[in-house]
């Protein structure tokens, strides 16, 4: 029956497969190992070897396909200085489809697919120097993103290598051969019993143990960093040492790779893997068996792969609720204190495949059966411990399972207590324990209640509560049999406050002063009769923490008192608590107020506040600031500022005022009314002259006394030189008309007329 369970959780691993598609998105390669066997000799001093490798992949999670020309870099010296020996690539030889067993109590097989490529080469090797070995290494990158326990995966590839030592050369050794690769999907909460063991040839010493993956090449997939130790296919395949992969620690570790209870682990001399996993996830897992021959290490080979961890559902299970717990795969305890009758709820599954059942209990040497009732109640004759089977299908076939169920049947339990407190006077809480039980109690939690409340848990503690009310309070406690029971009674926990404790948000106010008073005063909460004098005429009830408003300036005495629900009472006066100061009053003007420009743009300020300390101008967009009290300004631009004063009272109180002011663009434009265009370098143009800017849209006409226009231009800068449009022949002496236009910056319109003179 034990056989046909494992076979079957095996196939509910597959199953489960089948239905998780994230696991299947592996990028690439999920295994490999590098082995080695003796072929003859090749020379006094040369030996021929054959090296297999064995790389797996998902061949349904897409990624790279295996390596036609797998780089394989052969190495020469130490482990920590060597030298490149030989480089070549290689294709495999041969490459397969795994098909997994088909086990017993399968309703579909799902679509599984892991492929094997083995790489066969033969090399001749000269015998090393002592102290010097070859290092076989192959490297790709990377690893499923999704992987559990080590760091960043996704960037990290794998090295496999193998070393052929001298003393393995010497005595023409074979290395040690897996029998077969690991299950690659295992079930969580279900154990493990895996032969990871190897076959070895000469019947050397073989010692098994959970060892660390070696990194090898990076995520860099373009030329030719591709390439290159960091790029995903190193060729040649970089030399020793290797890092270790990264474990994501203090959870993992080489030597404990996975969450486990038990630890999964592996036998140092059978090499079967055993334990339970306990945690959902792909977990990178390396194996070392080391060969040993007369004491003396010959060789260690590494193998690297991947357990894919899920959870699992088999067609047929038995499962029983239980208010102890499941100590083992299909093993049960369940505990009634108190009781001698059990009521059993039978939970297994799938029901669909369970053709019959059987309860079975040894009743002190009597076994009791019931093959009728799925949730049976079993009583039981006296205290003590039982033991049982619940076994689904026991005619036999392929598809059963057994339970095995261990039953504790302890005394009552009965938990109790007793509380003491003043009622009147805030303070803490007595409880007394006054559980009783036949065993010896081990111990107690206390819940006091109130959100935020610490469980005790000593026998007799003491509380203090921070706030009232109808507190209900929980004993449990727990007798040496691990049989518990509570108790909840409620504390009525109204006392008055022992201070009354308020805190003012300010303890100095300007007019109109609006403070608020905190009431710190504990404990206390609305069902609390809460009545405040401020010491102004003005009162408040009802309100734990008000806030008031006070008019006149002053000092203040502030009175409180407090009453309970149940009518305990408290009463504080705190005097000269408020000081109010008159309030600050900012004023000021302006000179010139008016007719402010560009040519007119310096303004004295003059402060007219009132019950003022310090002041403090802002003038706005040009960020100047001022503490003087009355400041002048030449203001820097045209445009409308604002000038804001915050004024302080002595005592910090503030006050502010805002006023605008505006300072106008002005533009200035003269016109001669003669010029002398004679060649004597003097008055040869005419041209007017003034403050243009900001001005747009200037033309400037010149026209005769027959109204012709002898002269026009748009740019100010240019003058008439007396010929037509500059450029013809020289005008007549006399008097003509000039016409100008431009528009200001706001948008105004200028136009100035009037006479030029020519004169030679």
């Amino acid at each position: 029956m034990q056989a046909n369970k494992l076979q079957f959780i095996s196939t509910a691993v597959l199953v489960m497969l089948f239905f998780i598609p994230e696991i299947l998105s592996a990028k690439h390669i999920i295994g490999g190992d590098i082995t080695y066997e003796y072929v003859g000799d090749a020379g006094a001093n040369a030996k021929k070897w054959r090296f297999t490798m064995k790389i797996y992949r998902d061949c349904n999670g897409g990624g790279a396909t295996f390596d036609t020309d797998a780089s394989i870099s052969i190495y020469q010296g130490t482990y920590t200085s060597n030298v490149l020996f030989e480089d070549f690539n290689i294709n495999y030889s041969d490459f397969q489809q795994l098909v997994p067993d088909t086990p017993q109590c399968v309703t579909q097989i799902p679509n599984v697919c892991v492929q094997e490529a083995v790489y066969i080469f033969e090399r001749t090797l000269p015998i090393s120097n002592p102290g010097e070995s070859y290092f076989v290494v192959y490297q790709r990158c990377c690893r499923n993103e999704s992987i559990t326990n080590i760091v960043n995966p996704g960037s990290v590839g794998a090295t496999y290598m193998v070393e052929l030592t001298r003393q393995a050369q010497l005595v023409n050794n074979n290395s040690p051969r897996f029998k077969n690769f690991p299950p690659i999907i295992i079930c969580n909460n279900f154990p493990i019993d895996f032969d990871h063991s190897a076959i070895d040839d000469e019947g050397d010493l073989l010692l098994y143990e959970f060892c660390s993956p070696f990194e090898g090449g990076g995520p860099i997939t373009n030329t030719p960093g591709l390439f290159t130790c960091t790029g995903a296919k190193p060729t040649p395949s970089c030399a020793p040492p290797f890092d270790n992969v990264t474990f994501v620690v203090p959870t993992y570790s080489p030597t404990s790779p996975m969450a486990g209870n038990p630890k999964v682990s592996i036998n140092q001399i059978s090499g079967l893997i055993t334990g339970t996993p306990t945690l959902i996830g792909q977990f990178v897992v390396g194996v070392c068996v080391q060969e040993f021959r007369n004491g003396q290490l010959l060789s260690t080979i590494k193998r690297e792969f991947q357990f894919n961890v899920t959870n699992c559902s088999p067609d047929v299970y038995t499962k029983i609720e239980t208010d102890s717990f499941k100590f083992a795969l299909d093993r049960y305890i369940v505990k009634s204190c108190g009781s001698n009758t059990v009521q059993f709820e039978n939970l297994s599954g799938k029901t669909q495949f369970i053709d019959a059942f059987r309860w079975e209990f040894d009743m002190k040497g009597t076994i009791i059966t019931d093959d009728i009732n799925w949730s049976p109640a079993f009583t039981f004759p006296d205290t003590g411990i039982y033991h049982g089977l619940l076994i689904l299908n026991p005619n036999g076939g392929q598809c059963s399972d057994t339970a095995d169920i261990v039953v504790r049947i302890f005394p009552e339990i009965n938990a109790d207590f007793s509380y003491a407190y003043d009622t009147c006077v805030a303070g803490p809480v007595d409880f007394l324990d006054l559980s009783v039980s036949e065993a010896p109690l081990v111990s107690w939690e206390w819940n006091f209640g109130v959100p935020g409340a610490p469980i005790a848990k000593q026998q007799n503690p003491s509380y203090l509560y921070a706030i009232p009310g109808n507190h209900p309070v929980t004993l449990k406690t727990v007798d040496a049999n691990i049989c518990s029971d509570t108790e909840t009674k409620v504390i009525n926990y109204f006392p008055a406050p022992p201070l009354i404790i308020i805190r003012p948000d300010s303890y100095l106010g300007c007019i109109p002063a609006d403070i608020y008073f905190d009431n710190l005063s504990t404990p206390i909460d609305d069902t609390y009769a809460v009545d405040w004098d401020f010491g102004d005429g003005a009162t408040s009830s009802g309100v734990i923490s008000p806030s008031h408003l006070y008019t006149e300036p002053g000092l203040y005495d502030v009175f409180v008192s407090i009453t309970s629900p149940i009518g305990c009472y408290i009463e504080k006066e705190f005097s000269n608590l408020i000081r109010v100061e008159p309030s600050p009053v900012a004023d000021f003007t302006f000179d010139p107020m008016d007719g402010l420009t560009t040519f007119n743009n310096t303004v004295e300020f003059t402060d007219k506040s009132t019950d003022v300390a310090h002041w403090n101008w802002y003038f706005s967009p040009s960020d100047y600031t001022t503490t003087v009290q009355n400041p002048t300004y030449s203001f820097p631009d045209t445009g409308n500022y604002s000038i804001r004063l915050i004024v302080t009272h002595p005592e910090g109180c503030k006050d502010s005022l805002t006023k605008y002011l505006d300072i106008r663009p002005e533009v200035r434009w003269y016109m001669p009314n003669a010029f002398t265009p004679n060649a004597d370098g003097k008055n040869e143009g005419f041209l007017g002259k003034g403050f243009l800017e900001g001005a747009t849209g200037f033309n400037m006409s010149i026209w005769n006394r027959w109204g012709e226009k002898v002269f026009e231009t748009s740019d100010p800068t240019e003058a008439w030189n007396g010929r037509q449009n500059n450029t013809g022949g020289m005008s007549d002496p006399g008097v003509y008309v000039y016409v100008v236009t431009f528009t200001g910056p706001r948008g105004e319109n200028h136009e100035y007329k009037g006479y030029a003179t020519l004169i030679r």
